[in-house]
C-alpha cells in the first residue's frame, strides 16, 4: 500500500498480513481523491474514517494536511498499526477501537465534512443501510458533508434515499451519500 498524495505522497506503508482488511487500490483511491478536492479544502475538514482496516484512507486524508482524522476498526492489531504509523509518519490520525455499529449508535459529539466507510464487502445489504441510517441519525456528518461507502458492486445502495451518486472500479463502488432533503 502507498500513499498517492500530500506530503507523504509515493511513501509505501507495509501493514502486516495478519490484519483483516482489504486496502482500498489506487485508482480508487485516486477518484475519490480528485471528487472531494473539487468539493472541499483538505486541510479545512474534518474526517471519520469508519472501518479503517490499514489506516489507507485515513493517512491519504492525513497526508493532504487534513487537521481532524479519526480512524475507527474494531480490530486491536489495525488500531495499533494505525496509532504507530501515525506517529512514525507524523500524522494527525486519532485511532480508536470499537466496533463501527456500537460506535455510530452513539449521538455524535462532533461533527464530520467527510464521512468515508469501508465495511467488510461480505456485510450485508440491510446493515448497509442501517449504518447510513446512523450516520445521519446520530448527526455524525456536518450539514454539508458527505458520507462515501466503499462497496461491493453486488450491493444496491442506490435505493437509499440520501443515496446522490455511485461509481464503479472493477469489483468496487463508491457510493456517495448527502443529508436526506438537500
Amino acid at each position: 500500500m502507498r500513499i498517492i498524495g500530500g506530503k507523504h505522497k509515493g511513501r509505501k506503508i507495509h501493514a502486516p498480513k495478519n490484519l483483516p482488511a482489504r486496502p482500498t487500490k489506487d485508482i480508487t483511491k485516486e477518484s475519490l481523491f480528485n471528487a472531494l478536492s473539487n468539493r472541499f479544502f483538505f486541510n479545512e475538514i474534518r474526517v471519520l474514517d469508519l472501518f479503517s482496516g490499514t489506516g489507507n484512507i485515513a493517512f491519504e486524508f492525513a497526508s493532504r494536511g487534513t487537521p481532524t482524522v479519526i480512524a475507527v476498526d474494531k480490530h486491536r492489531g489495525s488500531v495499533k498499526f494505525i496509532e504507530k504509523t501515525a506517529r512514525q509518519l507524523d500524522l494527525s490520525v486519532t485511532a480508536i477501537q470499537a466496533d463501527v455499529k456500537d460506535f455510530l449508535q452513539i449521538p455524535a459529539s462532533e461533527t464530520f465534512d467527510v464521512v468515508f466507510m469501508d465495511p467488510p464487502y461480505n456485510i450485508a445489504e440491510e446493515t448497509l443501510f442501517q449504518l447510513i441510517d446512523l450516520v445521519f441519525l446520530n448527526h455524525y456528518l456536518h450539514e454539508n458533508g458527505l458520507l462515501i461507502i466503499e462497496h461491493h458492486k453486488t450491493k444496491r445502495l442506490d435505493r437509499h434515499p440520501a443515496h446522490k451518486k455511485s461509481k464503479s472500479y472493477g469489483q468496487s463502488v463508491l457510493s456517495y451519500f448527502e443529508k436526506p432533503g438537500k
